[in-house]
């Protein structure tokens, strides 16, 4: 079987940052659909290989870390094939547990007639998170609709907004 690579040797660019590290992971070749590798001008030594990156609008800034990082992600809103359309929601990372895959939990307030008063509820909603973000539990992000990336996920993080508070799964709304 083929033997696990050690970190220093999928290391390419700044310590540890997923953005930088080496894109061959996979058995097959990656890289990005629109992009040809094998110019003339690009088999020099030194010269460096382009890369497909596209502003997604909205507001939303393009991070430094998808224009010069060398992940390869087709899923990622800047760098890969994935437009942002509809709603934008904010959640508190619940679970990172997942490859690219986050768990935002949602807060709100359901209003009951009978009552008068407004009882605790929230969602959770899946999210891929692209190797631009380095996300921890606890941390508060913006997510945007897309078009269905599998099963469960239809959004795409766009947004650090805070880091983690250690809230964890308790109602944060109040």
């Amino acid at each position: 079987k083929h033997a696990p690579q050690p970190a220093s040797a999928t290391m390419s660019g700044k310590a540890g940052h997923p953005a930088y590290m080496d894109a061959q992971t996979q058995k097959a070749y990656m890289k990005q659909p629109t992009v040809f590798k094998n110019k003339k001008s690009l088999m020099r030594k030194g010269a460096l290989a382009p890369r497909f990156v596209k502003n997604i609008g909205l507001g939303f800034r393009t991070p430094a870390e998808a224009k010069e990082g060398v992940y390869i992600d087709k899923k990622c809103p800047w760098a890969g094939n994935v437009s942002i359309r509809g709603k934008l929601l904010r959640g508190i990372v619940v679970s990172t547990k997942m490859n690219r895959t986050i768990v935002i939990r949602r807060d709100y307030l359901h209003y009951i007639k009978k009552y008068n008063r407004y009882e605790k509820r929230h969602k959770n909603v899946s999210a891929h998170v692209s190797p631009v973000f380095k996300l921890n539990e606890g941390d508060s992000v913006v997510v945007g609709q897309c078009r269905p990336l599998s099963k469960t996920v239809r959004f795409n993080v766009l947004q650090v907004v805070a880091e983690a508070g250690g809230a964890g799964k308790k109602f944060t709304k109040f």
